[in-house]
């Protein structure tokens, strides 16, 4: 899901291109990016002639050094694209400074600024409004992404919302079905924390979106979760999935929250549940078995598909339904 950023890491001269703006429908939303360099183009603004021809440009413009710009392209005949919306494409030389900062800012909120005639001024401000990298750039006080901001005096900046992931995932258990998951997660725009008291289960390295917990203790991290996190529990216990399950049954704010198994393993652990005074709404929120309907393959990659896509409908519905929260409001940090 970040290619982009790392790529953009010391190494050969690359192209950033963003979507500034979208008018109409298009094929990606503003703050989709692409790096672009002489011989790869990592991400997408969304495919088609439109990114073809956004290809072509960024790697003009590693031969002839123009610094920052943005263009129209309009997504109908021209293009060989029946969207019918207008795009506006932001395209820079990629800063491997402002990368290496980016890439170690993973799970915080980035707001980017860069001027768009051509001047070398960008800056980083943390959520906050705290300048984190850069030079002092005009105040913003926005209440959406990305964006195009105009000064009054005609000079444009890319406002560019660099956001964290929100969907977070705690899952219990390395075995087949868990390394599965944790590989088809590992692209998707979310953090995962992979819990086992097995060291010797995890795999030497892991995607950049996952963190590994070997623990004794794995009950702790069903604490120190961020508050709307999903829990996922598979391990190689049935005692343990009791022991988590109670421990995820007993806190606050939990947005979803699985077990693998059997019908016969779901009665089995609410007969308990209930026996030990377990409020019966969040018993019937557990979902067991987990996985979309009608899938019965248990192949772990398939499982681990199903799953997935499961996960991800519940995200989404979490983000339509948090829509309408306050946004937060900022103000670059020289005007502070």
């Amino acid at each position: 899901m970040d290619d982009w950023r790392n790529a953009a890491q010391p190494g050969p001269a690359a192209v950033l291109v963003t979507v500034a703006t979208v008018e109409g429908s298009g094929p990606r939303a503003p703050g989709a990016r692409m790096l672009v360099t002489p011989e790869q183009v990592f991400d997408t603004i969304g495919g088609g002639h439109l990114e073809l021809r956004a290809v072509e440009i960024a790697r003009a413009m590693l031969s002839d050094a123009r610094v920052r710009h943005i263009e129209r392209f309009a997504l109908g005949p021209s293009l060989g694209q029946c969207c019918g919306g207008v795009v506006h494409l932001a395209f820079e030389l990629a800063d491997p400074a402002q990368a290496s900062l980016l890439a170690q800012r993973l799970r915080d909120d980035t707001w980017r600024m860069v001027a768009l005639d051509g001047a070398p001024d960008a800056a980083l401000f943390h959520a906050d409004g705290a300048l984190l990298w850069g030079t002092a750039c005009p105040p913003f006080a926005r209440e959406r992404g990305t964006h195009v901001m105009q000064e009054q005096d005609g000079r444009r900046w890319l406002v560019d919302q660099v956001q964290a992931p929100r969907d977070h995932l705690v899952l219990f258990g390395a075995g087949h079905v868990g390394q599965a998951i944790v590989r088809a997660l590992a692209y998707l725009p979310c953090t995962v924390t992979w819990v086992d008291e097995r060291d010797d289960m995890f795999p030497h390295s892991v995607p950049a979106n996952v963190t590994v917990e070997a623990t004794d203790v794995p009950e702790a991290l069903v604490a120190s979760a961020p508050p709307g996190a999903a829990y996922l529990v598979m391990t190689h216990s049935h005692a343990l999935d009791q022991r988590l399950t109670e421990a995820i049954m007993a806190r606050d704010g939990v947005g979803w929250f699985g077990l693998i198994g059997s019908l016969t393993k779901r009665r089995q652990f609410e007969h308990r549940l209930r026996a030990r005074g377990v409020d019966g709404s969040r018993i019937a929120a557990m979902v067991c078995p987990i996985g979309l309907p009608g899938i019965t393959n248990k192949a772990p990659a398939v499982i681990a598909a199903s799953v997935c896509a499961q996960l991800l409908t519940v995200w989404e519905e979490a983000a339509h339904r948090s829509a309408g929260a306050p946004p937060l409001r900022l103000v670059a940090s020289s005007q502070t």
